[in-house]
């Protein structure tokens, strides 16, 4: 068994694979102040759902944006699982030229992405990943991470229009019942999500400007919510990141 773990700023997801195949998934809050035995008891208890142990875990990859978990998931990795981790970071193989100015500035998790699109759709195509930040990111017809484009996230975005107006008060984050808002907080869920949604839509038609047709695939947390309010989005795969660390890990263990 596989583990693969996307740890982002806000949130980490854990991915368990027999295989190819995606068997099992969790999330948790991300806290970089946990310690590794804390670690190790939360996956203990997501294993022991499937009635697994840590001797059943053959290979861990890991994608992460914070570096004190990083450690922390290596220390995990050797104390509990006693195997050697695949963490996505410069120098690991991911069998897709970054064709980025700098390429070590490119987050694991929007390489990961790109492999895993490239996978399963080929080239062009734009993955759009609904996370703590919105990345627009496109790979080449010829399989090359080409860069993207940094939006701040959802609920960043959220979190600073309450704290800056004190008039407004969090929203639960649904699909108003029109676009115009005949109340307070129909017009903070049309902003939210139709206004994400037209500046993905945004975007992306740029980025098809300069590409020509691309296949176009939403991914994130919040993907659910805004992809089927999207002009562009075709594919929605809540999974991809955790695909591409499989066939990272792949890679780097044959």
């Amino acid at each position: 068994m596989l583990i693969a773990v996307d740890a982002g700023n806000t949130q980490t997801v854990v991915g368990l694979f027999e295989g190819e195949e995606l068997t099992d998934h969790w999330r948790i809050a991300t806290n970089a102040d946990r310690t590794s035995d804390e670690h190790a008891l939360l996956l203990s208890q997501f294993l022991a759902q499937r009635e697994l142990g840590f001797d059943d875990v053959t290979g861990l990859v890991v994608s992460s944006t914070v570096p004190r978990l990083t450690a922390v998931l290596r220390e995990l990795a050797e104390r509990y699982l006693r195997i050697t981790p695949v963490v996505l970071e410069p120098g690991t193989r991911s069998g897709m030229p970054i064709l980025y100015e700098n390429p070590r500035q490119v987050g694991p998790d929007r390489i990961a992405n790109a492999v895993a699109a490239w996978e399963r759709f080929g080239g062009p195509t734009i993955m759009v990943d609904f996370g703590t930040a919105t990345t627009v990111d496109a790979i080449s017809a010829r399989g090359e991470y080409l860069g993207g484009a940094i939006l701040p996230g959802i609920e960043i975005s959220l979190d600073a229009l309450f704290h800056r107006a004190a008039a407004l008060s969090w929203v639960e984050l649904v699909k108003p019942r029109r676009v115009i808002g005949k109340t307070t907080t129909e017009s903070v869920q049309s902003g939210v999500l139709y206004g994400f949604a037209a500046a993905v839509d945004g975007l992306v038609t740029r980025f098809q400007a300069e590409l020509g047709p691309c296949t176009v695939v939403a991914t994130g947390g919040l993907a659910e919510l805004i992809a089927p309010l999207s002009t562009t989005i075709g594919h929605h795969d809540p999974w991809l990141t955790l695909r591409g660390l499989r066939l990272i890990h792949a890679m780097n263990t044959e």
